[in-house]
């Protein structure tokens, strides 16, 4: 106890360490510290004036009483502090003792247990053999109950059948079906081996006398019908007794399905380019025997049915099957189908059975064509217009695949892309070469030619159209945007070839040719945009989003973004192309024609505007005959270029010139010459009464087109007394500092009031000042 004391006395004595300790021997040095506080502390206190001497009282009794409290926390701190250490090292040794207790008495329990173990090692290795043997023994004891159980069954089959109890013969085997699928997970495979050929004898038995006597019920209702069934006068003396037998042998054939299942399980050969489907109800089987042997029979070997020139024999006599067997299908096989608690479609059923014919058919032949495209693409629209049929005419689902798969095939999707656009290359370079090529079909029919498309925009087109008409019942859809990456291929040649025939024809922009390409270009953009808000299109989008960066290149994460949420479309980037081809293009137009306007109205922009007759002086007013060539051009061009371009590109193109003009007459007639009173009315009766109106056969206002000469001609005829006072007004509003009075009207007020609202005050003003009335002002 005495080292933890010291050790709580030198903590103590950290915290008190301004207390001076009185009981402890002092030093010489400890008598020269202390003499020096004292000094120290009379100096701070009282200092050299002797006058506060006074204050010595007061100190000593502070320093006495702080003397005191420090005294007594000593005393507290010192009379706790060993209680509370005693107490902690009294429980601490009283764990000690308990611990080692508990360590003897662990030592002694695992010397006895170690001991107890070393007994029984013996027991234990003598009970684990004869465990052991135990274990052998039930599993010999269960494996003989399996033979003995299959031995059983096989007998109860053999007794059933002797006696002709099918139902019952049917139930032993379904047993054993049971027990066979029981073993699934055991490792007898001598046992399983054995269970499952005892299975295949007994099957294979009762179904060949289900199947005989089936496919007698069958022949007497005359079955397959290989022609289209025709209906009897009068149905046959025994029809309920086959109907009967039909229905007893058709469910006892769905009976034994579980055991036909497993038994096909292995049995059945894997394909490659067909698909895996569920196996077919034994029923079905039976009826389709017969048409497979026929379709062998004609459609392999050397044959000369079985030629590869003609896929769409064997295609026909598939759907000839289908359609001659629909009815019989579900009039008497479906009724014992849904009785029976199955779920499926006989119909289906015979068609999936037919189709796997067709398929294996194809699977055998598409690899041969590889090497011949006219052979290979007859295949393909063979198999399309197989498909379709399939899915129209005879409803067949389209949960179910069909043959579409066989052409999904990595080789035969090459070589049917490559075929695509080798033949639509040569199709297009027929069109162009074609003598009516620039020309519409539709030229002479006014109601059916809005676009005036010429003939190779249209059938280019429409040959896109056949190419999406053929991929897009491919169940795959990276397979389909391979066709549309293709499809964009040959969009963006075609784009190319015109813009280079349109080089060619750039030098007379007014040429019959050059505002064909023009309408190409329109049309082909508008079947696009349409495209672009196709369902099936937009479905396709929606796959180029996760699949498309593999076949339409890298997208990007701003059109990717586009694409995910449908702003964009899967051809914006041709229709920027083409949208920038056709602005060039109707630029250039638009250049042509005002440059023969300007050339024809240069005589009419140097007339003496301020030397005219007045309105009064004349009997009636007439276009100047200055303007008469200008006036010739515009409606020459307007007729000639509403006969060449379609009504969309027309309205751009009159609605440009007239922005066009405008502005050209305007600047260059209006502000570059002074018109007296006669010389403005006549400008406004050759604008208001002649150019105006060459335009109102495309618009119900042309003026509205014409904003900056209509203004100029209501400022140039405005009477003088008005004139003067517009000017005044605009004068004003041009020195006004801000403090105009509220009564007098602003300068734009002034102007809306006249029907001025295109032109500014400023040049108000200055044509105010091509007046010859107002010259002075």
């Amino acid at each position: 106890m005495a080292a933890p004391m010291m050790e709580l006395s030198n903590h103590n004595s950290n915290d008190l360490s301004h207390l001076k300790r009185t009981d402890s021997p002092k030093s010489p040095s400890a008598d020269r510290n202390l003499t020096d506080d004292v000094v120290q502390l009379v100096q701070k206190e009282i200092g050299s004036d002797l006058k506060s001497l006074k204050n010595v009282a007061g100190l000593l009794e502070k320093l006495t009483l702080e003397n005191k409290q420090l005294e007594e926390q000593v005393a507290t701190v010192s009379s706790s502090v060993p209680l509370r250490v005693s107490s902690a090292l009294y429980a601490a040794e009283e764990s000690r003792l308990k611990l080692e207790a508990l360590l003897e008495k662990e030592r002694l329990l695992s010397n006895t247990l170690q001991q107890h173990l070393q007994g029984s090692q013996v027991w234990a290795d003598s009970i684990g053999q004869v465990l052991g043997q135990l274990d052998t023994l039930e599993r010999q004891m269960k494996y003989l109950q399996c033979l003995a159980r299959i031995e059983e069954l096989s007998n109860s089959i053999q007794q059933h059948l002797m006696t002709n109890s099918v139902w019952e013969a049917v139930g032993a085997i379904d047993s054993m079906a049971s027990l066979d699928m029981g073993l699934r997970e055991s490792g007898c495979s001598h046992l399983q081996a054995f269970l499952r050929e005892t299975l295949r004898f007994w099957h294979k038995i009762l179904k060949d006398k289900l199947a005989s006597d089936f496919e007698e019920v069958l022949t007497q209702f005359h079955w397959p019908f290989i022609s289209p069934p025709t209906q009897s006068l009068s149905p046959p003396a025994n029809a309920q007794e086959l109907n009967s037998q039909l229905e007893l042998l058709a469910s006892q054939l769905l009976s034994l399905q579980t055991s036909d299942d497993l038994i096909s399980e292995k049995e059945a050969p894997s394909c490659p380019g067909l698909s895996q489907n569920p196996p077919l109800s034994l029923p079905i089987q039976i009826m389709l025997l017969p048409l497979s042997k026929r379709f062998r029979y004609h459609f392999t070997g050397n044959r000369q049915t079985n030629t590869l020139s003609k896929p769409e024999w064997y295609l026909t006599q598939v759907l000839m099957w289908m359609g001659n067997s629909s009815n019989f299908m579900d009039e008497k096989i479906q009724p014992i189908l849904d009785r029976a608690g199955s779920k499926i479609t006989a119909r289906v059923e015979l068609f999936r059975g037919l189709l796997t014919l067709a398929q294996e058919k194809l699977a055998r032949d598409a690899p041969r064509l590889l090497y011949d495209d006219a052979l290979f693409c007859h295949l393909v629209d063979e198999v399309l217009q197989f498909e379709k049929e399939l899915r129209t005419t005879h409803s067949y689902p389209r949960s179910y695949p069909g043959v579409l798969h066989i052409l999904l095939d990595e080789a035969v999707l090459q070589k049917w892309l490559s075929v695509e656009k080798k033949m639509a290359v040569e199709k297009v370079d027929a069109m162009l070469s074609a003598e009516g090529a620039w020309s519409s079909q539709y030229k002479d029919i006014t109601d059916m030619d809005d676009f005036k498309a010429p003939d190779c925009a249209e059938t280019f087109m429409t040959l896109l159209l056949v190419i999406t008409e053929r991929y897009r019942s491919l169940p795959c859809p990276r397979a389909q945007l391979s066709f549309l990456a293709l499809q964009k291929e040959l969009m963006d040649d075609f784009r190319i070839r015109l813009t280079q025939v349109m080089k060619e024809e750039s030098r007379q922009p007014l040429s019959p040719r050059y505002c064909a390409i023009l309408n190409a270009t329109n049309y082909i953009s508008t079947v696009l945009s349409d495209w672009g808000d196709n369902v099936f299109f937009l479905q396709l989008q929606q796959a180029a989003v996760s699949v498309g960066e593999e076949i339409l290149g890298p997208l990007g994460a701003t059109e990717t973004g586009r694409l995910a949420s449908l702003e964009g479309s899967l051809f914006e980037g041709l229709l920027a192309l083409l949208e920038r081809l056709r602005g060039d293009m109707q630029g250039r137009l638009l250049d042509t024609v005002m440059r023969d306007v300007k050339e024809k109205a240069q005589t009419y922009c140097k007339d003496r505007w301020i030397s005219l007759p007045s309105q009064c002086d004349q009997a009636t007013m007439s276009l100047s005959s200055s303007a008469c060539p200008m006036m010739l051009c515009l409606r020459d061009h307007l007729l000639q270029l509403q006969q060449l371009l379609c009504v969309p590109l027309f309205q751009i193109f009159w609605q440009g010139l007239a922005e066009r003009l405008d502005s050209f007459i305007y600047e260059d007639l209006i502000l570059y010459n002074h018109f007296n009173e006669g010389g403005a009315a006549q400008l406004q009766f050759d604008m208001t009464r002649n150019l105006f109106p060459l335009f109102g056969h495309y618009c119900k206002r042309p003026e509205n087109f014409f904003k900056h000469v209509k203004e100029a001609c209501i400022i140039l005829t405005l009477k003088v007394g008005p004139a003067l006072l517009l000017w005044d007004v605009l004068k004003q509003g041009e020195e006004d500092d801000g403090t105009r009075n509220h009564q007098q009207p602003s300068p734009e007020a002034a102007l809306n009031e006249l029907g001025i609202f295109k032109l500014a005050p400023n040049d108000v003003q200055i044509l105010l000042k091509l007046r010859s009335n107002l010259l002075n002002q």
